[in-house]
């Protein structure tokens, strides 16, 4: 049952939160409130009673974005409703609980798509807009919030927001990317990308190693709709960063008359089974493979299956291109029982090269190497705390067990200097692990000082606030 909304904050019940990659976790009171005005009240009764509120939509973060232990946490997924759609210019009001896959089942019959998507389609699109989310397509139209046409923001302060480029601009520049710490959203407005097919036309390109992936990227960005590679974190010498690059293109009707019916979100449902194995299951097959020589095995066997096996372009489903990770819905239990990180530093293209070939073999000589890694291409936006830059990143994925941790957490600070040292910066929505050094430097305190200044104005009494907030300096523990 859900609480009273004026129920006293220490007697909602409690829940155990976790960081999607096991790595973090914490007890906090929790409510899920139903409109921006029990969200208000929900805030209001927080500051009565000395307690302080994080937002969580899906709890799709990696770390402790939306994290707040011993206090308030608040689940925006009660508000999920869709506002308007209009199919004829592809405009969509949405609540911010509202996920990605909600958008996409609703829109696509009538010829659109998100114009930005991650890895998964399960996040709220409230926080997607918190952390500015990327996708395979940065390089050619930026993150979702470059895709924003006005929102409603609510803040502790009770003041009542409409945000747009030209209405409150400091404070839709701020709360896109202000990781839930300025207020929330309760109405947003997305222009939706038109589309005329419901598959792409893919391409699978080898690469024998990471300059090669470099220069097709840059050799390529102009024509291509998508763009992103698999990394080889454990090849060396030189095959240092080998893999496997993907290119999409979009399609016009008359290029693919049948992916015409494709645009009916039920024919883009992903397949039950992989190779024969039900999905829910192949997490746990995945966990077989889950250590060094496993998976330098699976490596090897993947790159050299592109090599002697060329594939020709293809269709693929806009679903089955873009949700790589819930093709297998319980894929991170193969890094149980101590979970991992996901460590995902964004570089400018200048110094990229050189920074990504330094952190793979800084990892082989610590023998804490990366079992996933992914490569894309980015530019730059104008939020302001946007992780977002005319560059690369490369995600990677880092087991912990209970004997690695204090070594890796000793690496990754050791990664995090030569991020700094080439003007790059990380990304707030999987960091574990950033300092309030690190952050001062990756943004600078031109940004942070900005920020805080809104906040001030927003937030005079500092009811929000989250662990990763207090983590990196941007807001002190109370």
């Amino acid at each position: 049952m859900q609480p009273e909304i004026g129920t006293p904050i220490i007697q909602l019940p409690r829940r155990v939160y976790d960081g999607f990659g096991f790595a973090t976790r914490s007890v906090s009171m929790f409510a899920r409130p139903q409109s921006g005005a029990e969200v208000q009240q929900l805030m209001l009764n927080a500051q009565r009673e000395g307690y302080t509120v994080a937002l969580r939509g899906s709890g799709r973060s990696y770390g402790d974005a939306a994290m707040n232990g011993g206090n308030l946490v608040l689940d925006m997924t009660g508000m999920r409703r869709v506002i308007a759609w209009d199919p004829a210019t592809g405009v969509i009001d949405v609540e911010p609980g509202v996920t990605i896959e909600d958008v996409w089942r609703l829109c696509l019959k009538d010829g659109w798509w998100p114009a930005v998507v991650p890895g998964t389609m399960f996040p709220t699109i409230g926080g997607c807009l918190a952390m500015n989310i990327h996708g395979k397509n940065h390089f050619r139209l930026g993150g979702t919030g470059d895709h924003v046409i006005e929102a409603d923001f609510v803040t502790p302060a009770g003041e009542q927001l409409l945000l747009s480029r030209t209405e409150n601009a400091d404070f839709f520049h701020a709360a896109i990317s202000g990781f839930g710490m300025l207020g929330t959203f309760t109405r947003i407005r997305l222009q939706l990308k038109r589309v005329e097919s419901g598959r792409l036309s893919v391409e699978q390109i080898p690469a024998r190693n990471l300059d090669e992936q470099f220069d097709y990227f840059e050799a390529h960005g102009a024509d291509s709709d998508y763009l992103v590679s698999w990394v080889d974190c454990i090849a060396s010498g030189s095959g240092l960063g080998r893999g496997q690059i993907h290119r999409a293109l979009y399609l016009h009707a008359d290029q693919d008359p049948e992916g015409v019916p494709m645009l009916d979100p039920a024919r883009q449902d992903l397949p039950g089974t992989i190779l024969g194995v039900p999905r829910g299951v192949v997490g746990s097959v995945l966990g077989l493979f889950n250590f060094n020589l496993g998976m330098q095995l699976v490596n090897t066997g993947k790159y050299f299956a592109s090599v002697l096996s060329p594939r020709a372009a293809y269709k693929q489903p806009h679903v089955a291109f873009h949700f790589l990770l819930d093709y297998v819905p319980t894929w991170r239990n193969a890094y149980q029982p101590g979970g991992f990180i996901q460590y995902q530093p964004f570089i400018p293209k200048e110094t990229a090269r050189q920074a990504f070939k330094d952190i793979l073999r800084l990892n082989q000589a610590r023998g804490l190497v990366s079992y996933l890694g992914v490569m894309k291409r980015y530019r730059a936006d104008n939020f302001l705390l946007s992780h977002a830059l005319d560059g690369y990143s490369m995600a990677m994925d880092f087991p912990i067990t209970a004997s690695n941790r204090e070594a890796l957490w000793k690496m990754c600070y050791e990664m995090n200097e030569i991020v700094l040292a080439a003007g790059g910066k990380f990304y707030p929505a999987k960091d574990a692990l950033m300092r309030p050094q690190d952050f001062q430097r990756g943004w600078g305190q031109q940004k942070i000082a900005a920020f805080r200044a809104l906040r001030q104005r927003a937030d005079p009494n500092r009811v929000l606030r989250s662990d990763l907030a207090v983590r990196i300096g941007l807001d002190e523990a109370r």
